[in-house]
């Protein structure tokens, strides 16, 4: 008797070039020796209903039908679904063969769930399609993603289903071999990503004696036990640690003291004694006093040429301290390129030093430089930094990269500014209209996000730091849900890549007192800051093009997740 053969089903949105990725896996796997065939849902394969199907579901007035109902639409697909099913896949699987799949009743729940289908009627549809699997169970189930859709979509539309999707596979982590696979790169790398899926010693499985397979959970409860946690992808299985699932409760409980003492809630804002003794940043970046700062009184007051909003951002950034802006400001008025001189920055600056005010934050610490610009003083070299910065036309330049990338590489080749610094500054410039690019692009990962993103993983398991990131980031939806937990978003903006790198620098911290057992590569034992109530209150204002204003001062709070 031949045996069981396997099934690979691919999945994800719209757009994620699925489908092109399931058609070059079986050209692969047919110049391997495989015997398989590609299909697809819900199929247009000549002679099939699924033929039919699609045909009327993308010309209906060809047929003398002005519009199908959501609803409608769904019982066709799933009936074009089971007559594949029984005419093509079980057939070919019981005689050995290996069945490529584009789609699965994933799709059906996912597509049925934006639509707005009745959830009893279409719970009732997909449970006929499982019945028509017979209890059949995929080799890998590879979950398709990617940051932007390949091809013209409705971008709200397209992230909601990229974020149902996300929720669905955690929820099916416990009952599929879910593999995450970016397909942000040509398609080349990321078929590397699926050669191992090859050699994966698992078959399709039909259903026991003991039992039925195909009796599986059709909605999310938060109450049932959480399922292990799942490979991220076939190639880079990493392992989280407890401190990973300690990562996700800390970005929920950080974000929602938030929300209350903007709401002016009296204290304490949390129950959490680690958060109620000291100090961390927020969920969000911009969110934090020295960020509202900074975009609110320095990027967008004042003049908006390219030089004056550059000239401004890095001179404040260099401090990165509102009380030494605000000692500039005083002495020397407006901060503008135009008038600059060293002599004055240089003579307000050693003055405050003199006087015993610390000019530095404590946030993080920057290079001396005085190999550099063989200056006596740390600041005079900063301020020589940022003169040669405006010598090169740096504003100019900047205004014409093409990726933030770009602009970190041109920034990374600036004496004292390394790795952390550059990305910084990069993010600090893109609040402004000098840059315009999404906090989704790049990311590079700091000496504390790194720390902490190895108290989160015992391996990363062939992944690097910033991949475990964007990995991170992409499933925010997912792992909220997984754990349990309600995020109330930034007014419906969701966390970015710098955001989530913060996180991980954040949790290394807290970590160091929640799991002391745990200590990653950092070795500290102890939190530095500790917390003190800051009474003035911060009118929360982001960088307009994030479309954040209106909805603040309407007073609408953030969206949850989870």
């Amino acid at each position: 008797m031949r045996p069981f053969g396997k099934l690979y089903v691919f999945e994800g949105p719209d757009g994620v070039g699925k489908s092109a990725l399931s058609r070059r896996f079986a050209q692969q796997m047919v110049a391997l020796g495989t015997d398989c065939e590609h299909l697809a849902f819900p199929g247009n394969d000549e002679g099939t209903l699924g033929k039919h199907i699609y045909d009327l579901h993308h010309d209906a007035p060809r047929y003398g039908i002005r519009a199908l109902r959501p609803a409608s639409l769904q019982v066709l697909h799933v009936a074009a679904h089971i007559d594949t099913i029984e005419t093509r896949i079980l057939p070919a699987l019981q005689a050995g063969r290996t069945i490529i799949l584009d789609r699965f009743w994933w799709s059906t729940k996912v597509y049925g769930l934006l639509e707005g289908i009745n959830r009893n009627m279409l719970d009732t549809l997909i449970e006929l399609e499982l019945l028509a699997w017979r209890g059949v169970q995929p080799a890998v189930l590879f979950l398709v993603c990617r940051h932007v859709p390949l091809r013209p979509e409705p971008l709200d539309h397209w992230r909601r289903c990229r974020d149902v999707y996300a929720v669905l596979a955690a929820e099916q982590a416990a009952h599929y071999p879910v593999s995450l696979i970016e397909n942000n790169g040509l398609i080349e790398d990321t078929l590397a990503v699926l050669l191992p899926a090859l050699q994966s010693p698992q078959s399709s499985q039909l259903p026991s004696a003991h039992g039925r397979d195909d009796q599986l959970p059709l909605a999310f409860d938060p109450e049932a036990p959480h399922p292990a946690p799942y490979t991220f992808s076939s190639l880079a299985p990493a392992k989280p640690t407890p401190v990973f699932e300690t990562y996700w409760r800390f970005a929920a409980e950080r974000q929602a003291i938030f929300f209350k003492r903007l709401a002016t809630a009296p204290e304490p804002w949390t129950a959490d004694p680690i958060f109620r003794e000291y100090k961390f940043t927020n969920a969000y970046r911009a969110s934090d006093r020295v960020s509202q700062f900074l975009i609110k009184q320095v990027i967008y007051e004042g003049d908006q040429s390219p030089v004056e909003v550059f000239f401004r951002t890095i001179m404040f950034k260099l401090f990165n301290k509102i009380e030494t802006w605000q000692l500039l400001t005083a002495k020397l008025g407006a901060i503008r390129y135009v008038d600059y001189a060293f002599e004055r920055y240089d003579r307000v600056l050693s003055a405050g030093m003199g006087s015993g005010q610390r000019i530095y934050s404590a946030a993080y610490i920057m290079p001396a430089g005085s190999r550099a610009f063989a200056t006596p003083r740390k600041h005079q070299a900063h301020l020589k930094l940022l003169e040669r910065m405006m010598e090169d036309e740096v504003p100019w330049r900047l205004a014409e990269v093409r990726t933030m990338s770009e602009g970190f590489t041109l920034l990374r080749s600036y004496p004292m500014l390394g790795d952390f610094l550059a990305y910084q500054y990069v993010i600090d410039l893109n609040y402004s209209t000098l840059l315009n690019f999404s906090e989704m692009e790049f990311v590079v990962p700091g000496p504390g996000a790194q720390a902490g993103i190895h108290k989160c993983f015992s391996s990363l398991g062939g992944l690097n730091e910033r991949d475990i990131i964007r990995v991170v980031t992409d499933r925010q939806q997912a792992e909220f849900a997984r754990f349990g937990l309600t995020f109330p978003s930034l007014w419906g903006r969701p966390l970015q890549l710098i955001d989530c790198q913060n996180l991980f620098c954040e949790v290394d911290k807290y970590a160091r007192l929640k799991h002391p057992e745990i200590t990653g590569s950092s070795q500290r034992t102890h939190i530095k800051q500790r917390f003190r109530v800051n009474a003035v209150p911060i009118n929360y204002w982001y960088p307009p093009k994030w479309g954040l204003n209106e909805t603040i001062a309407q007073g609408r709070r953030g969206e949850s997740t989870g």
